[in-house]
């Protein structure tokens, strides 16, 4: 006949068991009821467990590679087969049922595994309760490195009061990240003094994320089973990363681009004459070279005494001088009527004309024909 072992009060989530006591190996079926509908639940076998003060060490104590998850139905009830396997941690144990997504929510069932070892749960004394007297904030800053993917770390700020009648030293804080639907990943935080009846202290425990973690986040306290307090925590995305991928993919692929373009440069045949490939056709090398027009000037009037002519006419000769060149020599043609006369009775320096080619005396006789 399975044994029911109600894990809490009829109005809050229950979990029954099976069996009470299974070897590593074996199989029970663990059913629930009063959950909320539709929610995805996570069923593990814990150590150092009981249902007044939950898991003590967190998952850390469950063997959570044989842990199993289902869903509720509409009316909030489940029903799922859990494999047995030996946990981490010392009995007691319990079969923890806790919420993965949405509102937090969690039952215990003692269970017994056989062969298990057994130790004492670790004193806690009773009288010793602490509240927290103000709201919770996060403090301190994220560095230049966190903008590059560096995990996110704050302070988690509060301040407790110690309303039982006994001190409490050395109190053990449980410290939960939760990012969007997902329930808290839980971790221990132990704070080093005493408490005081009716007095208060101000603590600060560290709380960091993971490398690259951005978007909404939320960070829960937990003392003694029971969640104290939640603060909410926005952490920005890094984008010294997206940066860094936008570098990546623009500048490796230009200096492979570069890289190859050299080798092909260095490796392709070259033009006879010719340089690099970045080689320009220079101006002065289609520049037309036009010859210049010089002025030389041609004796045209009576000669000098010194046998040449006083004035004459300027005409066009074209210049053949190349730089570091002197001028070419320019050859003159004289036109025959401006030649000197070489007949031996002519008076010296007159210039004459071929008498075919002058024109008749003004005061010449007419020459008559024959009448």
């Amino acid at each position: 006949m399975p044994a029911a072992v109600p894990a809490s009060a009829a109005d809050k989530p229950a979990v029954t068991l099976s069996k009470s006591e299974a070897g590593a190996g074996g199989s029970l079926t663990v059913t629930g009821k009063g959950w909320r509908p539709k929610a995805l639940l996570m069923l593990l076998i814990c150590g150092q467990s009981a249902p007044g003060r939950g898991v003590i060490g967190g998952t850390n104590s469950c063997a959570n590679g044989d842990g199993r998850a289902v869903t509720t139905d509409g009316d909030g009830e489940f029903s799922r087969k859990l494999p047995v396997a030996e946990p981490p941690e010392p009995c007691p144990c319990v079969v923890h049922v806790a919420t993965v997504t949405g509102e937090q929510a969690a039952a215990d069932a003692v269970l017994k595994v056989a062969g298990h070892p057994v130790e004492p749960l670790p004193e806690q004394d009773g009288a010793g309760k602490l509240s927290v007297l103000t709201d919770t904030r996060l403090e301190g800053s994220s560095g230049i490195l966190t903008w590059f993917g560096a995990p996110p770390g704050r302070q988690l700020v509060f301040t407790v009061g110690n309303v039982g009648s006994a001190p409490v030293k050395d109190p053990v804080f449980q410290v939960g990240t939760s990012h969007g639907v997902f329930a808290p990943q839980w971790e221990e935080q132990q704070w080093r003094g005493t408490i005081a009846p009716g007095k208060k202290a101000r603590i600060k425990l560290p709380v960091e994320l993971a490398a690259g973690a951005h978007g909404d986040y939320a960070v829960s306290l937990r003392f003694g089973g029971k969640v104290l307090a939640e603060q909410p925590w926005g952490v920005g995305r890094p984008w010294g990363v997206t940066l860094f991928w936008i570098l990546l993919f623009v500048v490796v692929p230009s200096a492979v681009f570069r890289i190859g373009m050299a080798i092909v440069d260095r490796i392709r045949p070259r033009a006879p004459g010719g340089g690099g490939r970045h080689r320009g056709v220079h101006l002065l090398d289609i520049t037309v070279r036009l010859p210049r027009l010089g002025l030389q000037r041609t004796p045209s009037g009576p000669p000098s005494a010194t046998g040449t002519a006083s004035t004459g006419t300027w005409v066009g000769r074209p210049r053949t001088e190349e730089a570091g060149g002197g001028p070419a020599p320019t050859a003159t043609t004289t036109l025959p009527w401006f030649t000197p006369d070489t007949d031996p009775g002519a008076p010296a320096g007159r210039l004459s004309a071929p008498s075919e080619l002058s024109a008749p005396p003004q005061n010449s006789p007419t020459t008559k024909g024959n009448t």
